[in-house]
Order: structure tokens, then sequence, then C-alpha cells
């Protein structure tokens, strides 16, 4: 089989490498010329643990190739992904779908024969059909059928999730469609990976449940954390307590800063502003973004509040810039609200990030960067986690100490036990456990 995956960006790329990997003949087109030409060379533009070795395997082997000539592309292909951008549109949250309806365009000019297209990028109900009229409007006697198929990729495990998915959602009400599609995930199938046919509106609307109701998962813990504060309880405990409960589940229920990266915060807007118009507003996914933005917006304070209410004139470090740890991404990562108000506050940042510094100097200004955590630590008056990377999590804390001027530690990722941290002499501060080490 061969298909063509519009779009070589995060979804698309990952995606192309898999479908290669499962034998399939992969073409992957982007406008971005210094992109094609950087993949063509060998580099992958982003970092995902694994994506390097995948690219290289299938290049090698033929099955993977890198162009922006998007008709040669499509002419002969059995299927054709669009996975390009969906980002909100700017004044109003809906999702930005000028980049999807191009493709359409383009694809439409350039389809020889039965074509399936599918959407693979995040696109609100009803997209669809727009694609679907759009190519029939460009090419009326054109032979395709449109399908929705989201992806359902985190990052920093998306080629495990590729390969070993929960389930795949296919929407279409197309027999030869389908057919095509069974093509495609044939290797799921012969692993037993549910497969769940729906119509192109069920699909679509189920990928923006999915990230709704995980959004709101992480909400309603934080909360939680928060309550636990006031009330001398442990949210991790309450997190098991309540996760052991088949209904509930344990996934998701990590306190923290809020979420951030590609995914929820723009799907969760979408959901809420597709809802208002449907006339069925979603009131729980609306507060949902509402209380993460205030919550990403506050947690300076309580760095603040571990320096005695003032951070004017002092040096904070901060460990973890990226909205999660095994990727580069930035996108509305809490790290974003944070660092600008430290600074706001008089304090100066030294900041490292295992994968994320080059994207985070791009949206952060007068940040001291620095080559590993010990660094970012020396002669600091306090430090920060952020983002749970590993190589946080067995920090040397005795040299910590030493480097700092004074032994504070505010982890907004909880990734240390308050009676180790006691021990070993620090003041510290987590999330919906109570402060130690304070006077």
């Amino acid at each position: 089989m061969r298909i063509t995956m519009i779009g070589s960006g995060y979804v698309g790329l990952v995606s192309g490498a898999c479908f290669s990997e499962f034998g399939i003949h992969v073409t992957c087109v982007d406008k971005d010329s210094a992109k094609i030409d950087r993949l063509n060379a060998g580099e992958i533009p982003i970092f995902e643990p694994g994506l390097e070795k995948l690219v290289a395997d299938n290049r090698a082997a033929g099955r993977l190739i890198f162009t922006t000539d998007l008709a040669a592309a499509v002419r002969g292909a059995d299927a054709v992904f669009i996975a390009v951008g969906t980002p909100s549109r700017r004044g109003d949250g809906h999702a930005d779908l000028s980049y999807v309806h191009a493709a359409a365009e383009e694809i439409a000019e350039a389809i020889d024969g039965y074509t399936v297209i599918v959407t693979k990028s995040t696109v609100p109900v009803g997209t669809g059909r727009e694609v679907a009229r759009i190519i029939a409007k460009t090419r009326p006697a054109g032979d395709f059928d449109v399908v929705s198929n989201p992806e359902f990729l985190r990052e920093g495990s998306a080629i495990g999730d590729f390969m070993r998915p929960d389930r795949v959602i296919i929407g279409t009400e197309s027999e030869r469609a389908r057919a095509v599609m069974r093509r495609l995930y044939r290797p799921l199938f012969l692993i037993e990976t549910p497969i769940l046919f729906t119509s192109l509106e069920t699909a679509e609307l189920t990928k923006y449940a999915a990230n709704s109701f995980l959004a709101t998962k992480i909400t309603f813990i934080n909360e939680i954390a928060d309550l636990c504060e006031k009330l001398g309880a442990d949210v991790h405990d309450v997190a098991r307590g309540i996760g052991l409960d088949g209904r509930i589940g344990a996934k998701f229920l990590h306190p923290g800063p809020g979420y951030g990266g590609s995914c929820f915060p723009k799907d969760t807007l979408a959901l809420v502003r597709t809802a208002a118009d449907a006339g069925a507003p979603a009131r729980i996914v609306e507060a949902v973004v509402d209380i993460n933005d205030r919550r990403k917006k506050g947690m300076a304070a309580r760095i603040l509040r571990a320096c005695g209410g003032s951070v004017s004139g002092k040096t904070i470090a901060v460990l973890g810039l990226t909205f999660k740890p095994n990727t580069d991404d930035m996108r509305d990562a809490p790290s974003l609200d944070i660092v600008p108000a430290l600074q706001a506050a008089g304090a100066t940042v030294r900041a490292y990030d295992p994968e994320g510094m080059g994207e985070a100097r791009k949206l952060l200004r007068d940040v001291t960067w620095c080559d590993d955590a010990y660094e970012a630590m020396d002669g600091a008056d306090a430090v920060t986690i952020v983002t749970e990377w590993n190589e946080f999590r067995l920090l040397d804390l005795e040299r910590a100490k030493g480097l700092l001027r004074r032994p504070v530690m505010v982890d907004l990722r909880n990734i240390y036990r308050p009676d180790e941290m006691l021990a070993a002499g620090f003041r510290y501060l987590s999330i919906g456990r109570a402060p130690v080490g304070f006077e």
C-alpha cells in the first residue's frame, strides 16, 4: 500500500514513520522546505524518544520519503492523511481549520483514482463533511471517501501509543473506505487492538471528549490537592484511594502546576466553543479551562511563599521548562507563566531543561541558561522543579544544599518525599501535602 501524510509535524511525522514500520510505503509532505531538507539529511526536528532510529531505519529501507511536492505524493496513493496544525483561532478559541481546508483543495486537484482522505488532525465535529464538500467542489468527478481517524499520541511515548494503542477510532460510512483502513491497520488487528468504526461526527467528537475528560481529571486532583493543603490531608493518599476504584482509575490523578502542551489547552477550548455553538454548553469543561489557566498563573505565588513572601533581589533556579518530560514542546507550558511572574516580582531566574532549552529561549527573556541542574542551583536562593524529568528525581541533595544560598525547594511535581527532604535539611514545599522545614 501507498499512503501520503500531509504535514510533517509531530502527528504527521510520528504517524508516517510508524505506518512505514508496518511495511507501508509512506510519503510525508510539508510546505516547509527547510524541515524537509533536515529530514532528508537525517535530522529530526522534534524530540521524541525512538523516533530518530525509526525514521532512519525506514528511510534506509525505502519505505519512508520526504518531499514538498504534494501533487506527486498524492497521485496513486491509496490513502492521504491530513495531519496539519489546527491551533486555537485568535479571538474566539475555535480551532483554526485554514490549513485543513487548504490541504483538502490541494489534495482534490491531485487525486487520480479512488482515494481515501483521512483527517488525522484534531478537528471539530463537521470538519470531515466540510472536507468532503471542498474536494467534491474542486474535483466534481473525483472518486474518494473522507474518513476521520483521530490520533491519541502522548508526547514522550508516541511510538508506543501508535504501535500498541488502547483503541483505534475510524469514522466513515463507506464500506470501501473501511476496507482500506482495515488493510492499513492490519498489524493492529492481528494483536487484537480494539478498532471502533463510527460515523464521521462520532469519531471527531470522541477525540475532543477524550482529551477534555483527561484534562478534567488533572484539574480535579489539582483542586483536591489545594483542599488537602487546607485540611492537612495528603493528596497522594487521596489519589490512591480513589484511583483503586475501577470506575475512576489511577491515571491522570497526579497533582501539579496545571496541564499544558499541544492538545489539552486547545482541545478543551475548542470543545467549549463547539458546545456553545451547538446550544449544549459544556459547563464542566468551561470550568476546567478557567481553573487551569488560573492555576498556572498562580504557581509563582507558592515560590514567593517559600521564600518568605518576596523574591525581590533573589535568584531562583528553575528545573524543567517543557510542559512534560521526554519532549521539547513548550506550548502552554506552566513555566511560561511561572518564570515571567518570578521576574516581575524581582527575581533573577537561572534555568535548565534537558531538551527544551532551544524552544524556551525563543519564548522567555532575561533568563540565565544553564548546562545542568547543579549549575542552575549554584548561588540560587531557592530551587523549583517545574517538569518531572527523570534526572531531577535523584538529585544529589547534599551537593544541591551546598550550592544553594538557602536550602529551599519548591517541588511542583511532588517527585520527592517530605520526610526525606526534611532529613536532608531542606525547607520543602510541594503540592497537596504539608510543607516541612518551615518555622
